[in-house]
This record gives C-alpha cells, sequence and structure tokens, in this order.
C-alpha cells in the first residue's frame, strides 16, 4: 500500500514538510529500542464537513501513553488538533486515518531520552479488516503481561507481539489472531478489542489485560442508550466460541462482525445481532447523521 507521493505533506515538530523530505534518524532510541508512542484517529466526511472522530480524546491518550514510559509530551492538544484538520485540508483528504506518532532522540542507554519528537502523518485508507464477517483464530502467541508494559499505553513495540501473531493467523488462512491473556483468557485481537453477544447480552474482556481502546468505550456507551447490557468479564475460549455472535472494534477497524473462530461459526446471523445495531449506530455517530454527542 502506498501511503503519500512526492506531493503529500505531514506534520513535523511544529512545521509542516513533505513526506519524501523528512529524514529518520538512525541513532533514534525509537529505532533501536521501539520505545516511541503511537495514536490512530479517524476524520470523516460528514455533511458538516471533515470532522475528526474524538480527536482530542486520543491526543489526551497519546499524552497518556508518553507519561506512562517515561517520553517528553510537550504540546498542547487543541494546537495537535488544529494542526491535524490543517493536514487533511494541505493533503485535499476528506475521509482518512491520522497516525500521530511521537519518537524519541538518540540514547543507546536503557534510560528514557530526553529529547522527543512529534510527526503527524495522514492518508487514505478504507476499514482496516474490510467490511464484512471476518474468520478468526485463537492464536499461540498472548498478549504481554501487564507486569511487563503498561497496557494503557499505546507504545509501539507492543505492536511486535500483534504483528507476529497476525502473519502467524494470516499463514494458516485467517484474517485476524485473537490473543489470549498470560492467564490464558481471550483478551483481545492483534489490535482491536472483542465483544461477544449471548442471551442478549454483550461481554467484553475487562481492563487490565486489554488495551482500553476509545471504540470500544464508544460502542459502551451506545449498548447503553439502546437498553443493551454490557458485562466486562474474564472470559475462557470456550465461552468465546459458545457465544451467539461476535465482533471487534477499533479506530482503523471501526466495527466489523466475526463469523466464526477457529472453524466455529457463530450461529445468530449477523444482520440480527447486537453487534449490528451497534454497528449502525457506531457509523451514525462517525458521521454526525444524529446527534448522539448530545447523549453520549
Amino acid at each position: 500500500m502506498k501511503y503519500f507521493d512526492r506531493n503529500a505533506w505531514i506534520y513535523l515538530d511544529g512545521r509542516f514538510v513533505k513526506a519524501d523530505t523528512a529524514g529518520t534518524d538512525l541513532f533514534s532510541q525509537s529505532v533501536h529500542y521501539g520505545l516511541s508512542a503511537i495514536e490512530g484517529i479517524r476524520a470523516y466526511n460528514t455533511h458538516n464537513g471533515t470532522r475528526l472522530f474524538r480527536a482530542e480524546q486520543h491526543y489526551e491518550r497519546l499524552r497518556h501513553s508518553c507519561e506512562q514510559v517515561g517520553i517528553d509530551f510537550r504540546w498542547e492538544t487543541d494546537v495537535l488538533v488544529d494542526k491535524t484538520y490543517e493536514l487533511l485540508d494541505r493533503n485535499n483528504l476528506r475521509s482518512a486515518y491520522i497516525r500521530p506518532l511521537v519518537t524519541t532522540g538518540r540514547n543507546m542507554y536503557l534510560t528514557p531520552a530526553t529529547d522527543s519528537s512529534i510527526v503527524i502523518t495522514a492518508w487514505e485508507w478504507g476499514p482496516f479488516l474490510g467490511a464484512g464477517l471476518i474468520r478468526t483464530t485463537l492464536s499461540p502467541y498472548r498478549r504481554p503481561s501487564p507486569h511487563s508494559l503498561p497496557m494503557d499505553a499505546k507504545v509501539s513495540g507492543q505492536y511486535v507481539s500483534s504483528i507476529v501473531a497476525t502473519t502467524e493467523a494470516t499463514k494458516r488462512g485467517f484474517d485476524e489472531a485473537i490473543l489470549l491473556d498470560h492467564d490464558g483468557y481471550v483478551a483481545q485481537a492483534s489490535s482491536n478489542n472483542l465483544f461477544i453477544e449471548k442471551d442478549a447480552t454483550l461481554y467484553t474482556p475487562p481492563v487490565g489485560h486489554i488495551f482500553p481502546g476509545i471504540t470500544r468505550q464508544a460502542v459502551i456507551e451506545l449498548a447503553n442508550i439502546f437498553n443493551i447490557g454490557v458485562v466486562e468479564k474474564q472470559l475462557t475460549p470456550d465461552e468465546l466460541k459458545g457465544a451467539d455472535s461476535a465482533f471487534l472494534t477499533g479506530t482503523a477497524t471501526g466495527i466489523v462482525g466475526v463469523a466464526a473462530v477457529d472453524g466455529t461459526t457463530f450461529p445468530e446471523a449477523w444482520s440480527d445481532t447486537m453487534g449490528a445495531t451497534v454497528q449502525r449506530a457506531y457509523k451514525n455517530l462517525t458521521l454526525e447523521k444524529e446527534n448522539y454527542e448530545v447523549i453520549i
């Protein structure tokens, strides 16, 4: 996939530069040790114009991620939001995926570098896992232990396990991997949160061993609006495979239904599920077709 061309702009440390002129510091701690923090934000082409979905929340989470691992974060949220809108305008993007990235400076010791840099890029990108139902598999790889890394910090190094798990799953013909936590309970997909439906109630793994996604939180809020019960609890692999339906959530993905886990097909037709109801509501929310923001 091509993410930019010679005309594409990026935002780098307070100025806009052409993407193909931005160099990489090969002595950066981020390059050598993976110490950097990332975010993913969606821009939607609504009847009110191009709108970022919960951008302030994403940038505050980026700040929190940096603080959790000792990366200096000195940028103001409102400025970053304004610069993101300007970046979209410069690149003539109306519906896009935005990737803010905070990298660290030169330091070969295993302590945080004293300096940091922020870059914001954007490109056109459809739903990460497509729009249809997906086939998943329980991965032999597991989520990092919360005793190893802060689970609520969106740091680049955590995604190595996701890449390994996804690669293994796709080699076996699946669309996505579902990882267990270190205790053997269902945690999440490689980069998405998981919900299952059972007996007219939604269940999702609790925070602590999972990444607390912004889309996950939006789903919980929408479910409350529709009086759909949501229970956060540890889920066993058998409970996952015995569900009536399941779906994944994430900024890049949106909401996508799961057809099966390791060949076990969920019995409920997707169009009749609570997940499909929330999926339609979430689309309306992001496109500002209905004024959910007043409610949530």
